[in-house]
């Protein structure tokens, strides 16, 4: 059987084969605590279930606009104006089936075989993956911990070619949890080419920081965002990117090519959470604020280096490489030895090996209980 050359490139999503590793121990009667994914350990609010099984039972089961409810897109601009400061046409909006195929597409959009992207690492582990299948380069550009994750900008400059065709950003960022300062995504803005920005833990922020995004500096730029993080609804596959007018035509096509449209009852649930459930969000981020100091002060006793602590998301990348320069094997250790599940550096990039990312999007007495475990394990 032949398979196209670019899957001989495709990496292993590592975080994901500890989770699924994990899942085995736990089958064979272990109990494993999950501190590798980005799962927020709360249900979807109320009203969005409630909004869930209304649609259902009105029979909303069947295809919509490949752009998403007007209602829903509407929705979505004026959540913009209140967060991003800036007011944008429903018809700019593109709703789709989670935030990866926005990003997806949006790369299909912008890059021919040989084109480069500009990823300022460490990065999503999806990221080059998808740039990958698009037949291009990315091209990463490291940023240090000691400068909290910064972007630098004359890395950046120095990276630019006459092959590169856009900048993919991502703050607040998983993994590390910086949110980029105005300075930074202006001086993005000024380098002239289009801005990809991912937004998705946008809202999930602490210790008075504040998120830019290139859109509120009036640059051209895609906004990728969605309903899995802010309002725990992971399993819901719902998510949005705000397009630049003249790249509106193309991603509508490739979405009816592609995806048709995302689920009806769902864009449903979408909409009640952006109209009703700012309370449930502002809940969970105070929550997820204790368990940010819990889980930072336990590594911090444990002996893990943190430059700086994370700004928003739900992640700790947490230097390791006191105890092994091989995250991977680190991280696989830990969840045989612990039965703690912890995602490896690697997963992240270069200038993340050496390090584990700790998620506290998990309940308190996870993280206290995987502390203790990691305690006598590292002993």
């Amino acid at each position: 059987m032949h398979f196209a050359r670019f899957v001989d490139d495709l990496v292993p999503f590592f975080a994901m084969e500890v989770m699924e590793r994990g899942l085995e121990l736990r089958r064979q009667g272990h109990d494993v605590l999950q501190l590798a994914v980005g799962e927020p350990a709360f249900e979807a609010p109320p009203p969005v279930i409630e909004a869930t099984m209304s649609a259902l039972q009105r029979g909303e089961t069947h295809y919509t606009s490949s752009r998403g409810l007007h209602s829903l897109c509407r929705a979505i601009a004026d959540d913009c104006e209140r967060r991003r400061g800036v007011r944008v046409p429903p018809e700019r909006v593109i709703v789709t089936t989670g935030t990866s195929p926005a990003i997806y597409m949006t790369l299909r959009l912008l890059l021919d075989p040989g084109d480069e992207i500009i990823v300022p690492s460490p990065h999503y582990p999806c990221y080059p993956n998808m740039v990958v299948a698009c037949s291009a380069r990315p091209v990463f550009v490291p940023c240090d911990a000691a400068d909290g994750y910064q972007i630098d900008l004359e890395r950046v400059r120095a990276a630019i070619t006459p092959r590169t065709r856009c900048i993919l950003l991502s703050s607040p960022s998983n993994p590390t949890g910086a949110v980029q300062s105005r300075e930074v995504i202006e001086g993005l803005c000024e380098l002239g080419l289009p801005i990809l920005s991912d937004e998705i833990y946008d809202g999930l922020v602490f210790d008075g920081a504040e998120v830019t995004s290139p859109l509120s500096l009036g640059a051209s730029c895609f906004v990728f965002d969605g309903f899995s993080k802010r309002y725990a609804m992971t399993g819901f596959r719902l998510g949005y990117v705000i397009v630049p007018e003249p790249a509106l035509r193309p991603l509508q096509s490739m979405q009816q090519n592609f995806h048709i449209s995302a689920s009806h009852f769902v864009q449903r649930a979408g909409f009640a959470a952006l109209e009703q459930c700012a309370p449930y969000v502002e809940r969970m981020v105070q929550t997820y604020a204790r368990r940010r100091r819990l889980l930072l002060d336990g590594l911090t006793q444990l002996g893990f280096g943190i430059a700086r602590e994370p700004q928003g998301a739900f992640y700790v990348l947490a230097d390791a490489r006191h105890l092994d320069t091989d995250s991977k094997r680190l991280a696989h250790d830990l969840l045989e030895r612990a039965h703690v599940s912890i995602a490896p550096g690697r997963d992240f990039g270069e200038a993340a090996e050496g390090f584990l990312r700790f998620s506290y999007a998990t309940a308190e007495d996870q993280i206290t209980r995987a502390i203790e475990r990691l305690r006598e394990a590292l002993a």
